[in-house]
């Protein structure tokens, strides 16, 4: 049934075209896009959006992670860590613990150390390609005046060779910081079930004989649990949300962005559209809706459209489209609620199903 469904949809517009990013992008989607994509047992083209939605708050998180002010809080925290195992391992000479708590102590002291290296040479790796990426684009401009010449496509070509390069090499140390970080969790993982063993089995011996480094112990433990609480609490709180209530998350991402994508100049270009359904003494006629144009600025108008009942949904917000109701529609054939749309251009402009660029005017 779905695959008769999907199979008629796409005779008869394109929704779901797929999008032209590399091929490493798409082998490769964020892990919170794929529990979405997983999770939600919806139709294609909605399941497409908050995939969409996911990446863009994958793409924020990253970002907000690794800015300044958290990076600093991070590596302050971890070396406060390292520092206070330091202190107790020195002051605590004398005390005797029934297990080994020192070496627990101290893998653990060195986890924190290896941690905010690998933190601060991802932030100097993003820092530095930032700045590549500005000087690139004001010696782009530069050069496209100066090179208006014989040889102007010649340093085009060499230009986008060399910054091909360089995006491959950025993207290789990353991939090998992201093994480093995932190898470092999966041993603190393990090295947290030890450590808990150890203060399980040491028993009330352990209280007596090392009370300094029985409660440093658990102190870690504890910290470690409440942050693993966390991040697992807040990625069910973000993934329900993704699933049900989409257009808040497009809400909440324009209030803390701002406006990053189109303009209203810009989307006042898309043409716009009022649904109506034929009906008569207030008994609906016909399977179909009818997508009525609305003049723009200069009294352009389009084509009436025609739309079956089961594609007349938005895919944001997963409700149908009510008589009277006013649509946003893409060069690509897509379409939306005016007002799910005009929030999430203007964080991103790109269609959420396709990713055609309406700046661009191609798939991004």
């Amino acid at each position: 049934m779905e695959e008769e469904a999907s199979t008629a949809s796409a005779s008869a517009e394109p929704l779901l075209r797929p999008s032209r990013g590399s091929p490493e992008q798409a082998a490769r989607p964020s892990r919170l896009a794929a529990i979405v994509g997983g999770a939600a047992g919806r139709r294609g083209p909605s399941m497409l959006v908050r995939e969409a939605a996911a990446l863009q708050l994958e793409e924020r998180r990253a970002e907000w992670a690794y800015s300044r002010v958290v990076v600093t809080l991070d590596v302050a925290w971890n070396m406060a860590f390292a520092v206070a195992a330091a202190a107790v391992l020195a002051v605590t000479v004398r005390e005797r613990p029934t297990t080994p708590l020192r070496i627990w102590i101290a893998g653990y002291a060195l986890q924190c150390a290896i941690h905010v290296a690998l933190v601060l040479a991802e932030y100097r790796r993003r820092r530095t390609a930032t700045e590549r990426r500005r000087l690139e684009e004001g010696g782009g401009v530069a050069g496209g005046r100066a090179g208006e010449g014989s040889g102007a496509a010649e340093g085009e070509n060499s230009g986008e060779d060399e910054e091909e390069e360089a995006g491959a090499a950025g993207a290789r140390r990353s991939s090998f910081s992201k093994r480093c970080e995932s190898i470092n969790t999966m041993a603190s993982i393990l090295w947290w079930l030890i450590g808990f063993y150890w203060v399980v089995s040491g028993g009330e011996a352990l209280v007596q004989n090392a009370p300094r480094l029985y409660w440093l112990t658990v102190v870690f433990l504890a910290f470690d649990v409440c942050f693993a609480i966390f991040c697992v609490a807040l990625a069910c709180v973000i993934g329900i949300a993704l699933c049900c209530c989409l257009p808040c998350i497009i809400a909440i991402l324009y209030a803390v962005v701002g406006q990053e994508g189109a303009s209203d100049a810009d989307i006042s270009i898309l043409p716009r559209y009022r649904y109506a359904e034929p009906s008569e003494n207030g008994q609906k006629t016909s399977d179909e809706g009818v997508m009525i144009p609305i003049p723009d600025s200069t009294g352009t108008s389009r084509r009436q459209r025609i739309l079956p009942r089961e594609d007349a949904e938005c895919c944001i917000c997963l409700t149908p489209y009510e008589d009277g109701v006013e649509i946003h529609a893409f060069p690509c054939n897509h379409h939306f609620h005016s007002t799910c749309i005009v929030k999430w251009l203007r964080i991103n402009a790109i269609c959420p199903l396709c990713k055609y660029n309406i700046l661009k005017g191609t798939d991004a």
